[in-house]
């Protein structure tokens, strides 16, 4: 190797290192927080302190919101709930609304048992088959027939740096979610 390609070569690696290594502290704190800036969002800053995590949905305005153990908003993102009518019966498919806690926990694989294999990718179990899970399928409007879909990045995210199964370590009740009333 020349002295000209060892030069090159470093300036390359300190290029490389100055523009890519902010990126990578971008991602690695982004996993942490939210994808949109908190500061600002349309959901409250804070909520009351449950002194645990809590995940909000706000059915009426189609967004969630994860808190932390002091009520901080940490992340959000649209959210689909249950439709005021199913499409295909004449039954309320709505969201159970109230405050519920996460009872089982599934992967990118998770499916609907009740609609025909449906992808519902990092399923969380909040509410009988109610489920908060992942969907390539969200809209500004209630349309889902009874869970509540996320964009899937942000129920892997939930899934896995944010929700808790039941466990001896939280007493065996799972990460507490509250689905607000409609209206």
């Amino acid at each position: 190797m020349t002295l000209q390609n060892i030069s090159y070569s470093v300036i390359y690696r300190a290029l490389l290192i100055f523009f890519i290594s902010p990126c990578l502290y971008a991602q690695a704190y982004e996993i942490s927080g939210s994808p949109f800036a908190t500061e600002g969002a349309p959901l409250p800053e804070y909520i009351e302190n449950y002194g645990e995590k809590v995940i909000v949905v706000y059915p009426m305005d189609h967004l969630w919101g994860a808190y932390n153990q002091t009520g901080k908003l940490i992340r959000w993102g649209i959210a689909t709930a249950g439709a005021e009518q199913c499409e295909d019966s004449e039954n309320s498919c709505r969201t159970k609304t109230g405050s519920f806690r996460i009872y089982s926990l599934g992967n990118s694989s998770c499916v609907s048992n009740k609609y025909a294999g449906s992808p519902m990718p990092y399923c969380m179990y909040f509410n009988g088959g109610q489920a908060l899970h992942g969907s390539s399928d969200i809209q500004f409007d209630n349309v889902s027939h009874g869970c509540v879909r996320v964009h899937v990045n942000d129920a892997k995210w939930l899934r896995y740096h944010f929700v808790e199964g039941p466990n001896i370590t939280n007493h065996y009740r799972g990460t507490k979610i509250i689905v607000k009333p409609y209206s």
